[in-house]
């Protein structure tokens, strides 16, 4: 199985692909004591989805991204990659595709290793997307 694979199995494995196609187009999971999991549906045409999955904190007043990442998945093929990756502290963001046409391949592998342990590590802790 592909990493692209399993980090769609993840995703459905947490209810995103059944908030897709129930075209929900946010929801938060609690799973206490860990912090909040939330998802923003970005776009969907057919069978393409990009989405948002955050975990955030207030510092002084400020919503924090620990991390905040954007996904696409395919929900013909089952397959999901990483797109960008962003957190407060240190400030990061990391985008795999930066130009039409531009990818970097070495920051493409790094993040999708990254979101396949995040979402296991999500599982782990009991988040569960529901609509």
């Amino acid at each position: 199985m592909s990493i692209h694979e399993t980090i769609f199995k993840k995703l459905d494995k947490l209810g995103v692909v059944d908030l897709l196609k129930n075209n929900i187009g946010d929801s938060k999971s609690r799973s206490k004591p860990f912090m909040d999991l939330s998802f923003d549906c970005l776009s969907l045409n057919e069978s393409v989805a990009q989405i948002a999955l955050a975990h955030n904190y207030i510092q002084n007043g400020d919503v924090c991204a620990d991390p905040d990442m954007e996904i696409r998945l395919n929900l013909k093929t089952g397959e999901a990659e990483a797109l960008s990756f962003q957190q407060a502290m240190p400030p990061i963001y990391d985008v795999v595709y930066p130009e039409p046409g531009m990818v970097n391949p070495k920051l493409k592998k790094s993040l999708n290793s990254f979101l396949s342990s995040w979402l296991g590590n999500c599982i782990e802790q009991g988040h569960k997307f529901t609509h």
